[in-house]
């Protein structure tokens, strides 16, 4: 991902919703929105893929995991024998560990600057986390934001989607609606002044062209290839996730759309994790083609221990 806002139990109707745009070089190889089984093993996942190196941009599993990743725009610590960060996402969605163990191992493997969100519903628990930082930051509640530098680095796109995002939270009734207030926030294709742009070292010129949450090369070779959307509402006592991705192509034709429904998903955090015999299933549902297919199984909370709001407030990540 290269922009992402997030709200976590920001909003009582919508405890979870987060809106990203993924750039990059269209000849780089990649599957849509779909459930995939990470090389080396692990737990399902929902996301797209990276079909060059592996691993993906975003992604989440059924058992309540859910992590993003960008880049930190450094050009001067770019190094081409580095590992792809798309690596990252997958092993922490399969990782047993807690989040301080697999930070002090990832931040040592040797990956380019990079940026992670990443989030253990079951645990309450969500973070970033950057190799450009000593230690990870726990998300509390509320909005955050993030491109290519550290979180809520005030960049004019990251302050422009965390404002709609959150006047689109207020405004929609429906994750239909909020939906589609939240893809149209990540269309816009207005450059920032220049008296408002970062300094990253690459020019004013590509500066500017960076600047738009939407943006398209005029050689057509880079540019957003997918906005993703993921809303999770709340229906009486249940949650329901959506997940809608769409993706472009360098041309000019029409974004096509993919939408996966998550029951019971993310799961509440509890006391005492119910072990993998006790868990139910949670239904999926994929609208493309009128398809429908079982999903594996997720963990929910004991509902003796059951929560309103998707992160322990009194959890210390370390």
């Amino acid at each position: 991902m290269c922009l992402v806002a997030l709200a976590i139990d920001d909003s009582r109707r919508f405890p979870l919703v987060l809106a990203a745009n993924r750039d990059e070089f269209f000849d780089r190889p990649a599957a849509r929105l779909g459930w995939w089984t990470p090389d080396g093993g692990g737990p399902e996942i929902l996301g797209g893929r990276d079909l060059s190196v592996g691993g993906t941009w975003l992604g989440l599993t059924a058992a309540g995991r859910l992590a993003l990743v960008t880049n930190v725009r450094r050009p001067a610590a770019v190094d081409p024998n580095a590992p792809s960060r798309g690596g990252i996402v997958p092993n922490w969605l399969r990782t047993p560990m807690r989040p301080d163990q697999f930070w002090m191992q990832t931040s040592l493997s040797g990956y380019a600057p990079f940026n992670l969100i990443a989030a253990d519903f079951r645990l309450g628990d969500c973070f970033w986390a950057s190799n450009e930082q000593a230690l990870p930051r726990r998300i509390e509640r509320g909005i955050v934001g993030l491109s290519n530098a550290a979180l809520d680095t005030p960049w004019p796109k990251v302050e422009a989607l965390k404002r709609r995002l959150a006047e689109s939270l207020e405004a929609a009734d429906t994750a239909d609606a909020l939906s589609q207030r939240l893809f149209a926030a990540l269309a816009d294709r207005v450059e920032a002044a220049d008296a408002d742009l970062p300094n990253t070292g690459i020019g004013i010129e590509r500066e500017r062209f960076l600047s738009p949450a939407f943006i398209r090369s005029a050689d057509g070779r880079y540019g957003t290839r997918c906005s993703t959307v993921i809303i999770t509402e709340k229906q009486k006592r249940h949650l329901v996730t959506h997940v809608f991705e769409r993706t472009f192509t360098p041309g000019q034709g029409v974004a096509l759309l993919r939408r996966v429904t998550l029951k019971d998903w993310p799961p509440r955090y509890a006391e005492r994790p119910r072990a993998p015999a006790e868990l139910p299933a949670v239904a999926e549902t994929e609208v493309e083609a009128a398809a429908s297919t079982p999903l594996a199984a997720a963990l929910v909370p004991a509902k003796r221990t059951r929560v309103r709001s998707l992160l322990k407030p009194t959890h210390k990540l370390l």
